[in-house]
């Protein structure tokens, strides 16, 4: 009889009713087969060391872990997102290293592990998300649990030459080597992660394409996230009817809807839409950019300055293009409702998604998704998103080309419907296939086929001395 599922991410949801396309999935799986979802407490401070504390309990049990202000600071805003955040997205110019940063980050891993390791039977199957928990296999491994441990990297995988700035280079292999299954969002996230191993002596593949590191062996695969497809497609029908949405910002809008990142290529956006703005003739049709793009980290350094040079930009090109009764960009520093937000995108006439680093971006799924199949927006996608490995009918640019992001805007505004239509229509095939339920059902399910793992010296034998299996078998992916 197969156990329960273990879920570990760094956000937990506390409503009731959870929203959002990965926690919906995520919550659904859950409610099929019952068990545990463990996150941070969204309240800092708390007790550190006196277990999980429930938030919440009904078909599975929410259980979180506190944060001291200290770790706050160090495992989160530190190591996690100023060391491997700009690691993975190309980033290295960025990268700040301090000792305690580090060495907090372990151990928060090690203490969740210890806490977590007490629910978990040797049949059940663990689910660990992103970054922030890299070490948490290799942790658990060391206190005896033997369960099938999964890890999805929502982000992308960093090049093999950024590795090098890590404190210690060789743990990151080491890290992922704990997992039986390490998924991740693309083809080329994949490859890159192949490359890791194929360059460590350590490692070693195997007849079946799994890869042998030490007494370990995992799998390595691509699962495309996305989102709710239907669910997302109501919603922006729904707001369809309200009559007054968005009723001043102009008959053709460009949104663009990120977190305020750096990876995000927020700067260059604005700087292509000025382009068009700069080459539009007086008599065409006046078109309006809405950015949404609310604040995240604000403690780090880097996330301030991006804020600083946006608003600079946005101000320059409002002060130079706007008249009387248009502003040409509306930038808002605040999020925006998700229902409402189907909405907008439903009216939009194209949509802007430049990053210049992303492990998926699920705002061109949403975008798709939220189109009158009839009368269809355009997607103008970075070619570094992984989106753009499948979404291949959207206008792909190069985000560091403000010229070839300006000519897409007139492109896209000045598409003939009859292209508008074939594009949405291949877009959404690829935003169907990937569907968060889907993407969710096929991680479990490539998780279970993995092999148990067997301990040297059972449960308890904290050396974590682990024998693998001969046969690693696991259900084809497309």
């Amino acid at each position: 009889m197969s156990g329960k599922l273990v879920v570990v991410s760094n956000r937990i949801p506390t409503d009731a009713a959870p929203s959002g396309g990965l926690v919906v999935a995520v919550h659904d799986a859950l409610e099929q087969s019952g068990g545990l979802w463990v996150g941070a407490h969204p309240e800092r401070g708390g007790p550190t060391d006196d277990g999980l504390t429930e938030i919440a309990r009904d078909s599975y049990t929410r259980l979180a872990f506190h944060l001291s202000e200290e770790e706050y600071d160090n495992y989160y805003l530190g190591f996690s997102n100023s060391v491997l955040w700009p690691i993975c997205h190309g980033r290295i110019d960025l990268v700040e290293i301090e000792r305690c940063h580090e060495a907090t980050y372990l151990a928060v891993n090690r203490r969740v592990a210890r806490l977590l390791a007490q629910h978990i039977e040797d049949d059940d199957l663990v689910w660990i998300h992103d970054y922030h928990f890299l070490p948490l296999a290799q942790e658990l491994r060391r206190l005896g649990v033997r369960a099938r441990i999964g890890f999805f990297l929502h982000i992308p995988f960093p090049q093999l030459s950024a590795l090098s700035t890590l404190p210690t280079p060789d743990d990151f292999a080491r890290w992922l080597a704990a997992f039986d299954l390490v998924g991740l969002q693309t083809r080329r996230d994949t490859a890159r992660c192949l490359e890791m191993f194929r360059a460590d002596p350590r490692a070693e593949f195997m007849p079946d394409g799994t890869v042998k590191f030490h007494d370990r062996v995992l799998a390595v695969r691509s699962f495309p996230i996305g989102i709710e497809v239907d669910g997302f497609a109501a919603a922006a029908r729904a707001q369809q009817d309200a009559a007054d949405l968005g009723s001043d910002l102009g008959d053709r809008l460009v949104i663009g809807v990120d977190r305020l990142d750096y990876s995000k290529g927020l700067p260059n956006r604005f700087r292509a839409f000025g382009a068009f703005l700069g080459a539009r003739a007086p008599e065409d049709p006046r078109a309006s950019l809405l950015q949404i793009a609310p604040p995240t980290r604000e403690r780090v350094a880097a996330y301030r300055a991006i804020r600083t040079e946006l608003e600079e930009i946005a101000g320059r090109l409002n002060g130079e293009f706007a008249t009387l009764d248009w502003t040409p960009i509306r930038y808002i520093h605040h999020a925006v409702e998700r229902d409402l937000l189907a909405g907008l995108y439903r009216r939009s006439a194209a949509c802007l998604v430049t990053s210049l680093a992303d492990g998926m971006n699920l705002v061109a799924k949403e975008y798709v998704a939220a189109q009158d199949p009839d009368d269809p927006g355009v997607l103008i996608l970075s070619r570094f998103a992984g989106a753009a490995e499948d979404m291949t009918d959207a206008i792909l640019v190069n985000p560091y080309d403000i010229t070839e992001m300006a000519d897409a805007i007139s492109t896209a505004l000045a598409m003939p419907r009859d292209e508008r239509r074939a594009r949405h229509e291949a877009c959404l095939a690829a935003v169907r296939d990937s569907d968060v339920a889907v993407w969710a059902d096929r991680f479990v399910a490539c998780l279970r086929a993995c092999p148990p793992t067997l301990m040297v010296g059972g449960p308890g034998d904290r050396a974590g001395n682990l024998l693998p299996y001969t046969k690693h078998a696991e259900p084809e992916i497309q």
